[in-house]
């Protein structure tokens, strides 16, 4: 039987703002998109975390983050676009939306979408507090179940 910690080793992890209302929501979708069964796990865990900080190592910097990133198996940090960009292959529904950014023009404006979006996240789609970042998306809060 397979140790768990193995498993975990093998995961990805993308870090992400656990602060930016559009990024706790990106990581609550593709929680629930799932991936591919031959895809590479992926675990997230919040910019804001010590496990970021020590992940990221140089990387890392205090205050917000300028992009999101992911940290490969063997220590290799991509971030921004080509972040998710990485992940893509082994969502569902990812290789398609894949070859479509792979056309001229299109990844050089995805780069700078996202460059915008990361500039502006805050002002276009709010703040959450960092501890309703790191709540189970399938898990109701306590204000919804008394509303």
């Amino acid at each position: 039987m397979a140790d768990p910690s193995d498993t975990e080793s093998q995961a990805c992890l993308l870090v992400y703002d656990g602060q930016c209302r559009l990024c706790v929501t990106a990581k609550n979708g593709l929680e629930r998109l799932g991936t591919h069964a031959d895809a590479t796990p992926i675990r997230m865990v919040p910019y804001q975390s010590e496990e970021a900080k020590q992940v990221l190592g140089e990387c890392y910097r205090p205050g917000r983050p300028n992009a999101a990133f992911l940290v490969r198996p063997n220590g290799e940090i991509a971030s921004g676009l080509d972040a998710f960009l990485a992940l893509l292959p082994g969502l569902k529904g990812g290789r398609v939306l894949s070859v479509l950014l792979s056309l001229p023009l299109v990844k050089p404006f995805g780069y700078l979408m996202y460059w915008f979006v990361a500039r502006y996240r805050y002002s276009v789609f709010g703040k959450v507090p960092l501890a309703e970042a790191s709540e189970n998306p399938r898990t109701p809060s306590r204000e919804t179940l008394h509303k």
